[in-house]
């Protein structure tokens, strides 16, 4: 069964080395990860964030301002980290964020990058498709779901390498 999750991506996450179980999945053989955590650039935001409390505090007091800022920044790098989650595929499982389902019921991955990202996530989207999606990172791959009694036709997640997950899912099926 799938269920809702959200992630994020930063340009030195990527695939991990193949380990022999996964604290997520235990005795499971884990074939590919992915941490999906913010790009540097989102943390820019945790800068700006506070830059705009401490001067629109400024006028009222400095003392005020300064822990407004601290506030607001905390308050984003927060959300930012809580953001951040993983696509783990095991030689039984995938686990797109929360959601997690048996490898039986994966079917075929597709890549999509560039324009074809805009298409899939837009025009061609099925609104009963499981979203993972990050605003740092472009590519998605989309999975068919084939369990029967699930009504997710298919999960639609960023990833930074989504021929990579496409690899992985079709060469262990």
């Amino acid at each position: 069964m799938s269920h809702p999750a959200s992630s994020s991506a930063s340009p030195s996450d990527g695939p991990r080395v193949p380990r022999p179980s996964s604290p997520a999945v235990p005795g499971a053989e884990v074939l590919y990860e992915e941490k999906l955590s913010p790009a540097w650039w989102m943390w820019l935001l945790v800068l700006l964030a506070g830059l705009v409390a401490l001067v629109a505090l400024a006028p009222v007091d400095l003392w005020v301002a300064g822990t407004a800022a601290v506030v607001v920044a905390g308050g984003t790098t927060v959300a930012l980290l809580a953001s951040t989650t993983s696509i783990v595929i095991t030689d039984e499982s995938l686990q797109v964020g929360r959601a997690r389902i048996e490898r039986r019921f994966v079917g075929q991955a597709e890549a999509f990058r560039g324009e074809d990202v805009r298409r899939v996530r837009g025009p061609e989207l099925d609104g009963r498709a499981f979203m993972n999606f990050r605003v740092s990172v472009g590519p998605v791959v989309r999975i068919r779901i084939t369990d029967p009694v699930d009504p997710t036709p298919y999960w639609l997640s960023s990833t930074r390498h989504p021929e990579r997950v496409v690899e992985v899912l079709a060469r262990h099926a």
